[in-house]
């Protein structure tokens, strides 16, 4: 899978004359690292990726991945089939398309990031993330968010370039700079957290420093771009926002618990060190949830009558406008009225949104995914994660699929092969995930 930074095309040529000019964005952002002419002229750059995007297969199997509660499970009689990895990536693209132009963004880009920005996730959620980091220990780790810059950059087959050797390599999608950009939530390499060296967070992989180099030429280093904090924001409030629905129309939130001082000092305790800082106030908390109680539209009660989902519905449509509204009118309080773009702003969001939007995904957490039957199926899944890449080790390239079995035949050396692996691990759904675990491993003794 090497040979990105060897292609024979020059990185860095734009679409070719007769694409539309994207007020705001210079060519460089338009820039792709392959030059290929447009189908249709007329058509922005930024139009352009929002369509390969929503075209890609990569995009299409997030149907099948956990967001939160895992697909095909049911709490009680109400529960409605739970969002999934692709239902909360189209929500998060509609709140990132209309908070980015708000703010003077190309709203094709902002809705292509916000679409992209999950792609890389594995299957069953952060749980499968976790078991898959361990296995690719000894191969540069795992983490979704680098996944999925190498997933629009290399693996998801859309255009194909000659490397020094004449040998045909894939550069993914071939997304502009400023799409790939958009895209990345934590712009450095493992290891270089620019204030925790610790941190499990990072955005690109070793091996596709070259590609991510080229996408950041001119950018403040360790600096998320407009549109990619627009993002991020925009990714909080959505699943932040449908969690808490999800769990109160499944029946697993009882509203009348956040009155409840003990069930209150759990929820900060939760919020406290995973969704705010450490050193919060869990009065700050308390003041944040009061305010959300405090508005006459906060769904008090549920009992999954059309009347009451309308409710629910609603309060869900005011608090992601709550969340959007406060960080927009804070951005243009700092930043004034222009077109903001790029690296010549930051989002502003208050620390009292902020505060408001982790207690909901403290509620979520405490309530939903801290239930005992979701943490004996998140272990499983961690056994399924483990085995499958212990199969996959001793047999592939029997198990891989022909992309992948090209890839892991032509790898350097072990630990391009465990990439290789890990890479199609990643590329599964919950289901062929077990499925292909079925086929390589057998039954498990009683």
């Amino acid at each position: 899978m090497e040979g990105i930074a060897d292609s024979k095309d020059t990185p860095g040529t734009t679409d070719t004359p007769g694409s539309t000019d994207t007020p705001g964005y210079d060519s460089a952002a338009t820039d792709r690292w392959a030059a290929e002419p447009d189908k249709r002229p007329g058509r922005t750059a930024f139009q352009r990726d929002r369509a390969r995007v929503l075209h890609s297969a990569a995009l299409r199997r997030l149907a099948g991945k956990t967001q939160v509660v895992t697909p095909g499970t049911r709490g009680n009689a109400w529960d409605a089939s739970p969002r999934t990895r692709l239902t909360h990536s189209l929500e998060c693209a509609q709140v990132g398309r209309e908070l980015g132009a708000a703010l003077g963004c190309d709203p094709d880009l902002v809705e292509a990031a916000c679409l992209s920005h999950d792609m890389g996730h594995p299957p069953f959620g952060h749980n499968g993330e976790q078991a898959l980091n361990d296995v690719a220990k000894d191969c540069g780790g795992f983490e979704g968010n680098a996944q999925s810059l190498r997933l629009l950059t290399r693996i998801e087959p859309k255009r194909f370039v000659k490397d020094a050797d004449g040998e045909q390599v894939s550069v993914g999608l071939n997304l502009t700079r400023a799409a790939l950009d958009a895209a990345t939530k934590y712009p450095w390499a493992r290891g270089a957290h620019p204030e925790d060296p610790g941190s499990p967070k990072f955005g690109v992989y070793e091996d596709d420093l070259p590609v991510f180099a080229w996408i950041r030429q001119g950018a403040p280093a360790h600096r998320k771009c407009f549109e990619a904090q627009v993002m991020d924001w925009s990714d909080d409030v959505a699943y932040s926002v449908h969690d808490f629905e999800d769990g109160l129309h499944a029946g697993h939130i009882d509203p009348n618990l956040l009155l409840a001082e003990p069930e209150r000092a759990d929820i900060f305790s939760v919020a406290i060190g995973r969704y705010v800082p450490e050193d919060t106030d869990p009065r700050e908390l308390a003041e944040a949830l009061d305010r959300l109680l405090d508005q006459e539209w906060w769904p008090h009660g549920y009992d999954g009558s059309a009347v009451a989902q309308a409710r629910l519905k609603d309060a869900t449509s005011q608090l992601i406008g709550r969340f959007c509204l406060a960080a927009e009118a804070a951005t243009r309080q700092t930043w004034g009225s222009g077109r903001l773009t790029r690296y010549g702003a930051e989002l502003v969001v208050p620390r009292e949104t902020r505060n408001e939007c982790a207690v909901l995904k403290a509620v979520a957490d405490r309530y939903v995914m801290q239930r005992a039957e979701q943490e004996a199926l998140r272990a499983d899944q961690r056994i399924v994660v483990a085995e499958l890449a212990e199969a996959l080790v001793l047999r592939a390239p029997d198990g891989l699929e022909p992309q992948f079995r090209s890839h892991f035949d032509a790898a350097r050396d072990d630990r391009a092969r465990k990439r290789v692996i890990v890479d199609q691990i990643a590329s599964l759904t919950d289901a062929s995930a077990r499925h292909l675990h079925a086929y390589l491993r057998p039954p498990r003794s009683s």
